[in-house]
């Protein structure tokens, strides 16, 4: 009875806000005129929790690079700003697109409805297990020998874990997979096959049919497998150490709520990143600002937790932390770049990924698409044994694949210089100018 009563009042909820919806519907505003470098997009809706990750993910599924963006979505009223361009830096000026986001954005329904989403017409696979050298090769080998065409996949590993999407088709019929018997034989082989020697962490095979956005679910995926718990024990790779990202968590106790700071090297994406796990983690944003026009960003949020709470202790601050550092980690492209284009055919990424594997690379990070009958493919691949990519290795693999298939993109790593302080880098229009909020008393950190 109470978990009727329950569905009842969600439902309720979920009818008052379509219906403040019609009433107040999206506005969607874009200026190409006010910014000599980049698009304005402003949006201004009814408040709800998670429309700004709803925003957020049209931009980024659109591709856009966000440079600057000011949120605001205290009380019952959401006004967000976004200045992006493209991904070579120029403004958003052809027409089909813009007409795309007053479409999207100003709909009187949910923005959910992604050109990134994932239809009914092939089967999803999700996987999450312990990484290790040749995995996504014996994952390929599996579903190739149940037949299985794998029409796109990506590929996330952090922190010793992999988190497989993996859209196949029958590869004859060229349909969805759908006979329960069939499904059973495909979801066991590929338990097996994660399960591997690690016994300490377990492994998760789920197969289904619903549409669901890639990115947003290997996010979910990854912080339920608890990635951002890091265990030096638990490891038998050789990995490097990479430089965390600074984040920071302190409450503003005047505003009754925490603020959280982000300062790392920019990358696309980054904006949907870090805001898909806060809204994962159930916070919501009430203000915010982002400034990326440079090769480090900086991000800054007033968070509460969807009960009006902030932070409320230091275990809950260095989860915060933890689980956000790993969402801007998880896409981090460490390896060397290898991009794959030709014609698809059954069993050609299950090829491929054997030939790494026999010439002992392991595969940190890959996208697999398929267009019109084009297999697009870009893997990051580093040495097993955590040593530089021998280019001899390189070249006898380009070889065996296609010199005019494989190649090779420039991965280079960052120079090492250190962030520099912007005195205009806090929220609110400078209103803190070349402070932190802790500097007037109106914070106090747990630390």
């Amino acid at each position: 009875m109470e978990t009727t009563g329950r569905s009842y009042s969600r439902h309720m909820e979920d009818e008052y806000e379509k219906f403040i919806r019609r009433m107040n519907p999206p506005r969607v505003v874009i200026d190409n005129e006010s910014c000599k470098n980049a698009t304005i997009i402003q949006v201004d809706s009814a408040n709800k929790h998670g429309i700004l990750l709803e925003v957020v993910q049209v931009l980024t599924d659109l591709n856009f690079i966000v440079t600057k963006a000011y949120i605001s979505s205290d009380g019952g009223w959401f006004m967000d700003v976004f200045n992006v361009t493209d991904p070579e830096g120029n403004k958003i000026t052809d027409e089909g697109i813009l007409d795309y986001i007053q479409k999207v954005l100003g709909s009187e329904t949910s923005f959910t409805t992604s050109i990134k989403s994932i239809g009914s017409d092939r089967t999803v696979i999700e996987l999450i297990g312990t990484d290790r050298p040749g995995l996504l090769s014996e994952v390929c080998a599996v579903l190739t020998h149940l037949k299985c065409n794998v029409l796109n996949a990506e590929v996330w590993t952090h922190n010793t874990r992999a988190a497989f999407i993996v859209q196949v088709t029958d590869d004859e019929s060229g349909l969805a997979v759908t006979e329960p018997d069939r499904l059973s034989v495909i979801k066991q082989m590929l338990s097996n096959v994660l399960k591997g020697s690690n016994k300490a962490r377990e492994a998760k095979t789920v197969v289904s049919h619903g549409a669901i956005h890639t990115e947003r679910r290997l996010h979910q995926m990854m912080l339920e497998d608890r990635d951002y718990e890091r265990n030096n024990s638990d490891s038998g790779l050789s990995e490097p150490e990479p430089q965390r990202p600074d984040v920071n968590v302190v409450n503003w106790y005047d505003k009754d709520c925490s603020v959280v700071t982000i300062r790392c090297k920019d990358r696309p994406k980054l904006l949907f990143d870090t805001i898909c796990t806060l809204t994962d983690l159930e916070y919501v944003v009430f203000h915010g600002h982002v400034d990326a026009e440079g090769p480090k960003a900086y991000q800054e949020y007033c968070i509460r937790h969807v009960d009006g709470s902030p932070v409320k202790s230091e275990a809950e601050r260095q989860r915060v932390i933890q689980c956000i550092e790993a969402a801007i980690e998880r896409r981090v492209s460490e390896g060397l770049k290898l991009e794959l284009c030709t014609t698809d055919r059954v069993g050609l990424l299950s090829d491929v990924t054997r030939i790494f594997r026999e010439n002992s690379l392991q595969v940190t990070r890959a996208e697999v698409t398929t267009r019109s009958g084009k297999a697009i493919n870009t893997f990051y691949v580093r040495d097993a044994s955590g040593y530089p990519v021998d280019s001899k290795i390189i070249d006898s693999i380009r070889k065996e694949i296609g010199q005019t298939i494989l190649k090779v993109k420039l991965n280079p790593r960052d120079s090492d210089q250190s962030p520099q302080e912007s005195p205009t880098r806090f929220l609110f229009g400078g209103l803190f100018k070349s402070k932190s909020f802790c500097n007037f008393g109106l914070i106090r950190s747990y630390s």
